[in-house]
C-alpha cells in the first residue's frame, strides 16, 4: 500500500477507500479504459451492421453470423438480412447500454472505493466487449483494431474472473485461490492474445482448458461459500447473497437455453423453424438472463439493504423448479404417448399433455413451496410440527439439566438459526443455562413468562445474511415462549429444591459436626479439668482417714482445703453445663430470664423495659436458647455502641403462624456508617437462620437501632418442654 492510499474497512460493509493521488490515477485509469472500450463499442456498430449481412463460411461464427441456409431461412420468413442485422445490433447495444448504465452508476457513486471502481470496470468491458459481437466484428471488419479489441476482451474476462474471487471485501480468501486465479488468467492471456494456439487445440491443449475452467469454477464457488460462513459481515452476507443468485440463475438460464438449442440444431440454423428458435431462445432469453447479473451486482452495492434477497431466491427456487417440472413433464407425456400411439399428427397427445400439466400445477407448486420453504427456513411454516416436536423431545428428556439444552436445539434446527440460547432469572439476574451455535450480534431476546412472572429469556439470532426476523418467525418463537416458559419455571424450581436440598444436607453436616466438637469440649473438659480432680479426691480423703487417729487437726485442714476443692469442682460443672444451656432458662423460664437480665443491665444505669405476654406457652428447647442469646447480644450492643440510657425488648408470640417475634430497640445514635457489622450482628443472624428463621439490624428513621427477629416455634413432639434441669445447689458448709 502506497503512502497516499488510505484503507478503512468498516464491520458492516466491504468499503477499501482511497484517497489522494492513488484516487485520483484510478480514476484517470477508469475514464481512459471506458472511453476507449465506449469508443470501440460505438465504432463497431457500423461494422457490426454490415458484417451480419454477410454469410458466415463456418458452422458457427464468432461474430455472430449465420450460414447461408441461416440466410434463406430468413428470407423464407419474410426477412431481410438488414432486419436480422438491425435486431441482433440492438440487443447488443441493449445489453451493453445495460451493463454500462448500472457501472456508471457504480463509479458516481463509489468512485472512492476501490472495489467499487474494479467491479464497475468488470461490468463495462464484460458488457461491451466479452460478451457482445460488436468489438469482435470491428476486428474482423478492420484489423487494425484487432489488438485493442482483444485487449478489452481480455480486460472484461479476466476482470469479471477475478471479480468472482475478491468480491465483497477485494482479498483472496482463502489466500490460497489466487494462484488458481493467476493460472485462469494466464489462460485468458494465451486465449485473447494468441488465438491459433487455442482455435484448433490438440489433446493435451483441451486436457488443460478443461482443468483450468474447472478449477476456476470450483475454486471461485469454495471461495465464496467459504468467506459467507467464516469471514463476512451480516452486510457481506447479504452483498454475496444478490451476486451468487444473479449469476447462478444467469448461468442456469445461458447453459440452459444453449442446450436446448445445441439439442435441436438450432445453434447453426439452417432452417426456418431452427432460425426462429435462434433469435428467440439466443438472441433474446439467453441475453435477458444474463442481464440479471448487472441488475443483481447493482443492488449488492448500491441497494442492498431495501430489498429482501432471500423472498428473490425462494420464488425463484419455487418457479424455476415448477417451470422445468411441467415441461419436462409435457416433453415426457408428448413423447412417449406418442411413440407408443403412432399418433402421428393429432392434436389429442399435446391436449392431453397440456391437461396433465394444468392439473399437476397447482398441488406441485404447494409442493414445492412448502419444500423451499423448509430448505430456507425449517418448520416455520408448520408451528403446530414445531410444538409438537419440542413436546416429544421434553417428554423423552429425563434428567433435568438436559431440558433447556433440547429446548435451545429444537429451536435452532426447526428455524434454522445459527443460535439459539436460554437464559434462567436467578436471585434477580439472568443466567445463560443453555446454548447451541455461535453467538450473533443484536440478537433477539423475548421474555418467558410463567403466571405473569418473567422467569427467563430466549435469545435467538437471526438466520445468517438476515438482519431481522420476519413476521412469521416472529409469531412462531411468540407461541413457543409459553412453552418454553413452562419448562424454564419446571427447571427454576428443580434447581431451588436441588438447592434447598443441597442446603439441608449442609445444615445436617454443619449439625453433625457442632455435635461432635461440643462431644469433644466436653470429653475434654471432663477427662482432663474434671476426671483428674474427682480422683485427687479420693486420694486426699484416704490421707484424710490415715490422719484421723493420728493427727485429728492434720485431717480437719485437709478435710476443709478438700471441701473448697470440691465447691471449684461444682463451678467447672455449672460453666460447663451453662455452655450448653443457661440455667436462668430453667431456673426462670424465658420472660424470667429476659427479665432479669434487663435488670442486671439497670444496675449499669442502663434501663431496659420489657414488653411480653404474662405467660409463655413451652416452647421448643433450641427456640429459648435463641432467644435469650439475641436479647443478651442486642443488649451488650446498647450498651458498647448506643450511647443511651433507655431500651425496649418486645417478646410477641404469632400462635398462627407459630413464630415468636423479638423486637430491641434504643433511642440511641443508631447504626454508624463507619462501624463495619461485627461478629454480635452475624452472631444473632446466624441463630435465627440455624431455625428457619430471620433476624434484622436497621437504623430508625427517628434515630436508635432496632433488632427484629422471627423464630419459628412449632412444639416439640411428645408435649414436653425439652427442657433439661440439672439442681446442683451448693454444698452446706460444715462447721469445724
Amino acid at each position: 500500500m502506497t503512502a497516499g492510499t488510505k484503507r478503512t474497512r468498516a464491520e458492516t460493509g466491504s468499503e477499501i477507500h482511497l484517497s489522494g493521488r492513488s484516487l485520483l490515477l484510478a480514476r484517470t485509469v477508469w475514464l481512459v479504459v471506458v472511453a476507449l472500450a465506449v469508443g470501440l463499442f460505438v465504432a463497431g456498430i457500423p461494422a457490426e451492421f454490415a458484417l451480419l449481412q454477410v454469410p458466415c463460411t463456418t458452422p458457427i461464427c464468432a461474430t455472430g453470423q449465420l450460414p447461408p441456409t441461416g440466410l434463406r431461412s430468413l428470407r423464407d420468413l419474410g426477412f431481410s438480412p438488414g432486419s436480422f442485422a438491425a435486431y441482433t445490433v440492438v440487443m447488443d447495444i441493449v445489453f451493453a447500454t445495460v451493463y454500462g448504465v448500472v457501472a456508471g452508476l457504480i463509479f458516481f457513486r463509489r468512485s472512492d472505493d476501490r472495489m467499487a471502481l474494479f467491479i464497475s470496470l468488470a461490468l463495462l468491458t464484460f458488457g461491451t466487449a466479452t460478451f457482445t459481437f460488436t468489438m469482435e466484428a470491428l476486428g474482423a471488419r478492420h484489423p487494425v483494431w484487432e489488438t485493442p479489441v482483444a485487449f478489452l476482451h481480455f480486460l472484461g474476462a479476466a476482470s469479471f474472473g477475478l471479480f468472482l474471487y475478491l468480491f465483497p471485501d477485494g482479498r483472496f480468501v482463502p489466500p490460497w485461490v489466487r494462484w488458481v486465479a493467476l493460472a485462469w488468467i494466464a489462460w485468458q492471456l494465451a486465449e485473447h492474445f494468441f488465438p491459433n494456439w487455442v482455435s484448433e487445440p490438440n489433446l493435451w491443449q483441451t486436457w488443460t482448458e478443461t482443468v483450468v475452467w474447472l478449477g476456476a469454477l470450483g475454486t471461485v464457488i469454495y471461495s465464496q461459500v467459504h468467506r459467507y460462513r467464516h469471514t463476512s459481515s451480516a452486510v457481506q452476507k447479504q452483498q454475496i447473497k444478490w451476486v451468487v443468485f444473479g449469476i447462478s440463475a444467469a448461468f442456469g438460464g445461458f447453459i440452459g437455453i444453449n442446450m436446448v438449442l445445441a439439442a435441436s440444431g438450432a445453434e447453426a440454423p439452417t432452417s426456418p423453424g431452427a432460425l426462429v428458435a435462434y433469435l428467440i431462445g439466443y438472441t433474446f432469453i439467453s441475453y435477458l438472463a444474463v442481464l440479471i447479473v448487472p441488475v443483481t451486482i447493482g443492488i449488492a452495492m448500491l441497494r442492498h439493504h431495501l430489498f429482501d434477497v432471500n423472498l428473490v431466491i425462494n420464488r425463484t427456487l419455487v418457479y424455476g423448479t415448477l417451470t422445468a417440472s411441467i415441461v419436462g413433464l409435457y416433453v415426457l407425456v408428448v413423447g412417449s404417448l406418442g411413440t407408443l400411439l403412432q399418433t402421428g399428427e393429432t392434436l389429442f397427445v399435446p391436449l392431453l399433455a397440456a391437461g396433465l400439466a394444468a392439473a399437476l400445477f397447482a398441488p406441485l407448486r404447494t409442493r414445492l413451496q412448502r419444500g423451499v420453504n423448509h430448505l430456507m427456513y425449517g418448520d416455520r411454516d408448520e408451528p403446530y410440527a414445531v410444538l409438537a416436536r419440542l413436546g416429544q423431545h421434553l417428554e423423552s428428556t429425563l434428567a433435568p439439566d438436559a431440558v433447556l439444552p433440547t429446548v435451545a436445539i429444537t429451536v435452532k434446527e426447526a428455524l434454522k438459526l445459527p443460535y439459539a440460547a436460554i437464559e434462567l432469572e436467578r436471585n434477580g439476574t439472568f443466567e445463560t443455562v443453555a446454548a447451541t451455535g455461535e453467538p450473533v450480534e443484536d440478537p433477539l431476546r423475548l421474555a418467558l413468562v410463567y403466571r405473569g412472572e418473567t422467569v427467563g429469556i430466549l435469545v435467538v439470532g437471526p438466520r445468517i445474511g438476515e438482519e431481522a426476523f420476519t413476521p412469521a418467525d416472529r409469531r412462531l418463537l411468540d407461541d413457543l415462549a409459553p412453552q418454553i416458559g413452562v419448562a424454564a419455571h419446571t427447571v427454576r424450581l428443580t434447581d431451588e429444591a436441588l438447592r434447598l436440598s443441597a442446603d439441608l444436607q449442609r445444615s445436617r453436616e454443619r449439625l453433625v459436626t457442632a455435635r461432635e466438637e461440643e462431644r469433644r469440649r466436653l470429653h475434654r473438659d471432663l477427662h482432663d479439668g474434671l476426671g483428674p480432680m474427682l480422683g485427687s479426691f479420693t486420694l486426699k480423703l484416704d490421707v484424710a482417714g490415715d490422719l484421723l487417729e493420728r493427727d485429728p487437726a492434720a485431717a480437719l485442714a485437709l478435710l476443709r482445703a478438700l471441701k473448697a476443692q470440691v465447691q471449684g469442682a461444682l463451678n467447672e460443672i455449672r460453666q460447663v453445663v451453662y455452655t450448653l444451656r443457661p440455667s436462668a432458662l430453667d431456673d426462670l423460664g424465658l420472660l424470667g430470664a429476659i427479665r432479669e437480665t434487663a435488670a442486671q443491665y439497670g444496675a449499669r444505669g442502663l434501663s431496659i423495659s420489657t414488653e411480653a405476654p404474662e405467660v409463655l406457652p413451652p416452647l421448643p428447647a433450641a427456640v429459648e436458647v435463641a432467644a435469650y442469646r439475641i436479647v443478651q447480644e442486642a443488649l451488650t450492643n446498647i450498651v458498647r455502641h448506643a450511647h443511651t440510657r433507655e431500651g425496649v425488648v418486645r417478646l410477641k408470640l404469632d400462635e398462627g403462624a407459630g413464630t415468636l417475634r423479638l423486637e430491641i430497640s434504643d433511642d440511641g445514635r443508631g447504626l454508624s456508617s463507619g462501624r463495619g457489622r461485627g461478629v454480635g450482628i452475624a452472631s444473632m443472624r446466624e441463630r435465627a437462620a440455624e431455625l428457619g428463621g430471620d433476624c434484622v439490624v436497621e437504623s430508625l428513621s427517628a434515630g436508635g437501632t432496632r433488632v427484629r427477629a422471627s423464630l419459628p416455634c412449632a412444639k416439640p413432639a411428645g408435649g414436653g418442654d425439652g427442657r433439661r434441669h440439672l439442681d446442683l445447689a451448693p454444698i452446706p458448709e460444715q462447721e469445724e
